[in-house]
């Protein structure tokens, strides 16, 4: 490898991690507003968005760059590529967090919902995925990136879980139709934020080993292959 092509990839990943760090913030500042019922907190992450939409770009274009200017192979290849991957699906959680944020600046002037609901669980399993699935990307770290794509199934089936409770409730309260449909919405997001870190995950077993493991039942179960 020359030192022209190490230092450009040097400068991705630094690149790729500061997208990363960005995204992260605006995530947990989201679910921190949703927590809170903190419409202030919410319009923060509204404000930051412009923020990981140009970093999205900036990364993008030093890939073509590299791609460009040095034609890489095999494992150099296969990174740039996952890297690609990565920062569309890092650029889409930052979205999916406005998306939760402008929900919360409706659900922290209103009323809560006549209805119990626990978003522990799932937060905190979003949030873990997230940082986990930016640790193993640091990291290069297959067996963290399986980890992350296990846990997916839980997320989901608490979202299914919350929208059968916000049904009863929108059958029993029509009043309340409006403030279920956004808690729903938020929910929905949050599902969609892990299926982001799970897509992420993936990229990175496929970056390490060169192994697809998407539309795989359980990628966890399936040993890694030797690294190239």
């Amino acid at each position: 490898m020359s030192k022209h092509l190490q230092h450009d990839l040097d400068r991705l990943k630094k690149e790729i991690l500061a997208m990363g760090a960005l995204v992260e913030e605006a995530i947990n500042r989201a679910i921190a507003s949703l927590t809170q019922r903190d419409a202030a907190l919410a319009r923060q992450v509204l404000e930051g968005d412009d923020a990981i939409d140009r970093k999205e770009v900036e990364v993008e274009d030093l890939c073509l760059k590299i791609l460009a200017l040095h034609q890489p192979v095999a494992g150099d290849l296969r990174y740039i590529i996952a890297v690609l991957k990565v920062n569309n699906d890092l650029e889409r959680m930052g979205d999916l967090a406005q998306n939760i944020a402008e929900r919360v600046t409706f659900l922290a002037v209103n009323e809560p919902v006549p209805v119990h609901l626990d978003f522990t669980l799932m937060v905190e399993l979003v949030r873990r995925m997230v940082g986990e699935s930016l640790d193993a990307l640091v990291n290069q770290d297959p067996v963290l990136a399986r980890r992350v794509c296990v846990q997916d199934d839980e997320v989901d089936r608490l979202q299914k879980q919350m929208f059968e409770t916000l049904q009863s409730v929108m059958m029993r309260d029509p009043k309340a139709v409006e403030r279920a449909v956004q808690v729903l919405s938020v929910s929905r997001h949050l599902e969609r934020i892990a299926d982001s870190a799970t897509n992420i995950a993936e990229d990175i077993v496929f970056m390490v080993e060169g192994d697809i493991i998407r539309h795989r039942a359980d990628p966890a179960r399936n040993p890694p292959r030797v690294k190239r």
